[in-house]
């Protein structure tokens, strides 16, 4: 049966007279139904908050659309779970919190898990924390956290988290390095944070890059309604492609070398085609297409450090922490504060990324610099093609963003991210096309475009892109239906899913390496006279990061690490730093002396001098909230 495609201004009529029968309507009331049931199948109803959980107006046949195939879905994976994970594959919501429990299960020695909190729409966040218990409690080292698909497209930012997950605990006690980074650190891991995203991405249709957002109900499009005009899938196949229409106006036509390819005319050239935008039509008669899906709260510029509100930072959400997720996620990390490594995956782009957000923060202090500086650039080498950035130089100004709330109230190293080059996905013998239009961050050149589609024919065959296909539209006539579909673009194919993981992975794994791994020695113990004794203490930190970040120390987020010597018949008569001990300069403090407060700086040291007096056993003690304990014991 042909479908019926009503204009708009008759649509809107439909839509009041339609209400009107629902009020009044009589189960049997409509002649050839039982129920009264009519309307609901029809893409044009459907999707409107009015009609759609009506029962009278469900499934008349006068507007019920033909049927439509439904094909499998692009990369569609065996639904077991087995450990090791697999990385040939992307994880749904629910195998993705199978995944978690699964390893788990495997290693309950060396992992814990715990749902976080709740999303908007009542899913469980979870968390896998993985430690070695006989090396120290998880609060006690230092803490390294990762979490991925803050947006809900973003979904191999999650499939790099369980990656992370896997390799530090099935290899755990057969790799030399990896077991020593598991017993020298905790790592907290959060694979989706935004777990309703990441369920609608799978299960419902859309582009790669739509369905970024948290489900708060927003009326984006200030018609006095919320969420009422989702992307509709015209055609059923679990996309929401590009709409393209024959119109000798337009202001496209069709590249001569790959009629897939829209090209924009020359002044004075004749059109052949107009883009409509996406697929989808007008569900609240607005005039407008798709404007108004998942009210539009963008997870990372929720967090309540330089939040601004909407109007200066678009998606900000009505107040920081309104999302409830991230309210939780917030709490979670603040109950961590041994947590001095932060990574947050996204796509696309081939990036990692440092703050500051914006320029008002100002840069960081030399010495967080060069810690940023070893790490990215080490990142950039393990990753190649990845650029290291900085946030609001190169790329825009981010308020409320992740990263700014953990490196300024969390006091972490704190990176993004972004994972994916397009340009990985070459074809020909020297790799990227760059002829044709000037790209961007996130659109390609015509040359680009080529080689992705060439790409998509002879190494994806053919599952990347979706043809162009005719199609009756209810408002725009005789349309095509057409381009990339949902899991593509900002995705790698599964064939080059375990590859970028790894690596990612392993940026994630030296930065890990680089966490403050300082020792305590006694260098040097001097009778002066009597019961008097001079102790020499260094704190020695082998790895790039300090006991504490410098902007930490300038801004007192909280107490610097403590190094403090007591015992039962002793006292302390002195102390203080050594600032050059064969000059024999140091610098006293004047209260408490048996008390100390210092930062281990990295790939450096601190000593300390102590003039005690007294008889019997000494405690010293080296106490950081993000470099750990130590402790010794020396007889005078």
């Amino acid at each position: 049966m042909k479908k019926i495609h009503i204009p708009h201004n008759i649509k809107l009529f439909a839509y009041a007279t339609m209400c009107s029968i629902a009020l009044s309507a009589a189960p049997g009331a409509i002649p050839g139904s039982s129920s009264g049931e009519v309307f609901a199948a029809n893409p044009v109803f459907a999707a409107n908050p009015v009609f759609a959980a009506n029962p009278v107006f469900a499934a008349d046949p006068v507007f019920a659309p033909e049927p439509v195939f439904t094909p499998e879905p692009v990369f569609a994976a065996d639904p077991e779970i087995t450990i090791p994970l697999r990385f040939d594959r992307y994880y749904d919501y629910a195998q993705l919190v199978e995944a978690v429990h699964k390893l788990h299960e495997a290693y309950p020695g060396l992992s814990g898990i715990e749902v976080v909190g709740k999303s908007e729409e009542g899913r469980e966040i979870w968390a896998i924390t993985i430690n070695n218990p006989e090396t120290g409690d998880h609060s006690e080292k230092p803490g390294v956290y990762v979490d991925g698909n803050i947006h809900g497209n973003e979904i191999q930012a999650g499939e790099v988290c369980l990656y992370l997950a896997n390799m530090l605990l099935t290899k755990y006690g057969e790799n030399e390095k990896i077991t020593a980074l598991v017993d020298k650190n905790t790592f907290y891991i959060i694979p989706s944070v935004n777990v309703d995203g990441r369920y609608h991405f799978f299960e419902d249709p859309n582009t790669p890059s739509t369905n970024r957002g948290l489900r708060i109900p927003k009326d984006d499009d200030r018609d006095g309604l919320f969420d009422e005009d989702f992307p509709d899938d015209l055609d059923g196949d679990g996309n929401i492609c590009r709409m393209r229409k024959k119109d000798p106006n337009g202001e496209y036509r069709l590249d001569p070398e790959d009629p897939r390819v829209m090209v924009r005319v020359a002044p004075g050239e004749k059109g052949e085609y107009t883009l409509l935008g996406q697929e989808g039509i007008d569900n609240d008669g607005d005039g407008q297409v798709n404007e108004d899906s998942e009210g539009y709260v963008d997870p990372n510029r929720n967090w309540g450090y330089n939040w601004a509100p909407d109007y200066v930072q678009s998606g900000s959400g009505n107040y920081p922490f309104s999302g409830s997720g991230i309210r939780a996620i917030g709490e979670f990390l603040l109950n961590r504060p041994n947590i001095i490594m932060v990574w947050a995956f996204h796509n696309s782009g081939g990036m990692i990324l440092r703050g500051p957000g914006t320029k008002s923060l100002g840069e960081f202090n030399r010495g967080d610099l060069a810690v940023y500086d070893y790490l990215g650039q080490h990142s950039e080498s393990i990753i190649p093609g990845y650029r290291y950035l900085v946030v609001w130089q190169d790329l825009y100004s981010t308020y409320g963003d992740f990263t700014s709330f953990t490196d300024n109230l969390l006091g972490s190293y704190s990176l993004v991210g972004e994972m994916f080059m397009r340009e990985s996905q070459t074809y020909g013998p020297d790799g990227r096309d760059q002829g044709g239009e000037e790209g961007g961050f996130f659109r390609e050149s015509t040359g680009q475009q080529k080689e992705m589609l060439q790409f998509n024919d002879h190494v994806a065959h053919g599952e990347l892109y979706k043809e162009w296909e005719p199609y009756d539209h209810p408002v725009y006539g005789e349309i095509e239906i057409g381009g990339w579909v949902k899991l593509s673009s900002r995705l790698p194919h599964p064939f080059m899913l375990q590859d970028e993981v790894h690596r990612v992975a392993s940026a994630v794994l030296f930065s890990a390496e680089q966490t403050p791994e300082v020792e305590m020695e006694v260098f040097e113990k001097e009778k002066i006279s009597g019961n008097l004794y001079r102790i020499r203490i260094r704190l020695t930190n082998s790895r790039a990061m300090p006991s504490i970040s410098y902007k930490t120390v300038k801004n007192g987020l909280y107490p610097k690490d403590i190094l403090a010597v007591n015992g039962k018949d002793i006292k302390v008569v002195a102390g203080g730093e050594i600032r050059d001990r064969y000059r024999n300069q140091l610098s006293y403090k004047e209260h408490k002396p048996e008390v100390q407060f210092t930062q281990v700086p990295g790939f450096g040291h601190v000593e300390y001098e102590f003039l005690v007096s007294g008889k019997g056993k000494i405690s010293i003690v080296y106490d950081s909230r993000k470099a750990g304990r130590k402790q010794l014991e020396l007889d005078l």
